[in-house]
């Protein structure tokens, strides 16, 4: 990250100084461990320990790119393996979010996976992390209880819901 204090002149023609944290952005993944279609698959998340929150959150697999060649989804293909020990037979891209648009730039891009296969673990050092199994249908009391409080990973069990898995039954809007 990169801490700017910027001279922003906003559209009333006025002028001000707003701090602003550059990101290179991010790529996320909710994997599916059944087919989309099934009535309620399993869906990986990781309890992951994170600092700024004082303790574990729920969240999906999640990271940033290995450096300016790799694609959000080839990030989105080896954050995965790396955090879940799966592999992605498909990776759909579903949207990006704007993570906190008040102060900084970072942009998360959000996919789900599909026909998972086994992968080999490579965690980082300063990753403490499980992964969970649970029926999709969990994952989304988790998002209503207040037991997934991570704002990607809410989006990104949120939208696939609305948008995809409710399309898949004929109720929802086109899919991505």
């Amino acid at each position: 990250v990169r801490l700017t204090v910027d001279t922003v002149r906003f559209p009333d023609g006025s002028e001000g100084q707003l701090e602003m944290i550059r990101h290179v952005g991010a790529s996320a993944v909710l994997p599916f461990l059944g087919g989309l279609s099934d009535p309620d698959p399993e869906v990986l998340l990781v309890r992951q320990y994170r600092y700024a929150s004082d303790g574990y959150l729920y969240e999906v697999p999640a990271g940033l790119p290995a450096g300016p060649e790799e694609s959000w989804e080839e990030c989105a293909h080896r954050e995965l393996e790396e955090e879940t020990g799966m592999r992605a037979g498909k990776m759909t891209p579903l949207t990006r979010i704007y993570t906190a648009p008040g102060f900084t730039d970072e942009v998360v891009r959000l996919f789900i996976a599909t026909n998972l296969e086994p992968g080999e673990l490579s965690r980082d050092p300063d990753e403490f992390m499980e992964v969970v199994r649970v029926p999709f249908s969990e994952a989304l009391e988790m998002v209503r209880d207040g037991r997934i409080v991570d704002a990607k990973s809410i989006t990104t069990i949120l939208f696939t819901d609305r948008f995809v898995r409710d399309n898949r039954r004929g109720n929802g809007p086109t899919a991505p």
